[in-house]
């Protein structure tokens, strides 16, 4: 174990030229990062995953019963055996040859089957409270701690002037705030790890949809896009990838671990380019749906990221004049294995 963690922490490939861990050892009139700082994410993942609950528990739920936010999910599908066990044992989303197969099967048209499973598929999804206290935990936690990062950089003069960073670099010293900082956005992202597969991913201004106050849920998507786009696209590439980049270069030059972090930048500043052109073409969706003559808000909970799935092509109502199936009477039961019923299903979205 020793020596896999003395090839990992090579300090030939995280540190600069002339550079060893012994010159970053901790002095009473200095503290330094060190590696073993790192195993604190651990313990505290856990502590934040234990508050998330709580806080959802007792915090969030309240104030969503408050909001009048229920706890019913989408529209139960109508039982059927056949379709079930396709659903769960072959596909979720049957192609046209098996749909046509099944409604020669059910004696059940296209159209039907669709709808069936659409919502048996968002059967599975959260309900609307589930879904608001995971959001009110988000934007709680990176509410706080966009507030203490704020505050924290305000006393903190030398992070302005990014040359004199490189100039001491790497022999600045730890501060307790900044070490607070990094040690809990790191811990946050860990607890991430014990709820990933059952996270529902929400930003804040989802919020104001699920209580229904669509003027805040339209302000707060506007003040998103704005916020975002400025700085992911303004100051992150013009401020902190010039210093990473160009600064860092000319001062203290590039070893290994500079061209690993430099190019990991790099790439999501890729992905800001790419959420900010998918958040514009939302913005330009909504604006085009307004009505004529009236311009319309942009209506978040009609976006891309809306959270029942739905498809241009299949639309609640049924042609006039054709029933979704027709029944088959089968031992004295209504429908295929018992569980189809005379005349239309109910199977509305």
């Amino acid at each position: 174990m020793a020596g896999i963690l003395a090839w990992f922490w090579n300090e030939r490939f995280w540190l600069p030229h002339n550079v060893t861990w012994a010159d970053l050892k901790n002095t009473e009139e200095a503290t330094f990062p060190q590696a073993e700082d790192l195993y604190l994410a651990f313990p505290l993942a856990f502590c934040i995953f234990m508050v998330r609950l709580i806080f959802e528990r007792f915090i969030a739920k309240p104030c969503a019963i408050a909001l009048n936010i229920q706890a019913s999910g989408p529209q139960i599908a109508q039982p059927n055996a056949i379709l079930e066990k396709v659903f769960t044992a072959i596909t979720k989303h049957p192609d046209e040859k098996r749909l046509e197969g099944l409604s020669k099967q059910l004696d059940w048209d296209v159209r039907s089957i669709q709808r069936w499973f659409r919502q048996r598929r968002n059967q599975e999804k959260p309900s609307t409270l589930t879904r608001f206290c995971e959001s009110m935990w988000r934007f709680s936690f990176y509410l706080y701690v966009f507030t203490y990062g704020v505050r924290f950089l305000k006393k903190t003069p030398w992070l302005w002037n990014t040359r004199h960073c490189w100039y001491n670099y790497p022999y600045q010293p730890l501060t307790t705030d900044l070490h607070y900082y990094y040690i809990l956005e790191l811990s946050f992202y860990w607890s991430l790890m014990f709820s990933q597969f059952t996270d529902i991913k929400r930003k804040a201004a989802k919020m104001a949809n699920y209580a229904k106050f669509q003027k805040l849920c339209d302000l707060l998507f506007v003040m998103f896009a704005m916020v975002f786009i400025t700085t992911r696209l303004g100051i992150f590439p013009l401020w902190v990838l010039n210093t990473t980049f160009f600064e860092s270069w000319e001062i203290v030059g590039p070893y290994p671990s500079w061209w690993v972090f430099n190019l990991l930048l790099l790439l999501l500043q890729g992905l800001n380019c790419f959420w900010s052109y998918l958040i514009i073409k939302i913005a330009c969706k909504a604006i085009s749906r307004g009505k004529a003559g009236k311009w319309n808000p942009l209506h978040v909970s009609k976006d891309d990221r809306s959270d029942i799935e739905s498809s241009s092509d299949e639309e609640d109502s049924e042609p006039p004049g054709k029933n979704p199936h027709t029944a088959t009477t089968t031992n004295g039961t209504s429908g295929t294995n018992g569980y189809l019923l005379t005349g239309s299903c109910s199977m509305d979205d």
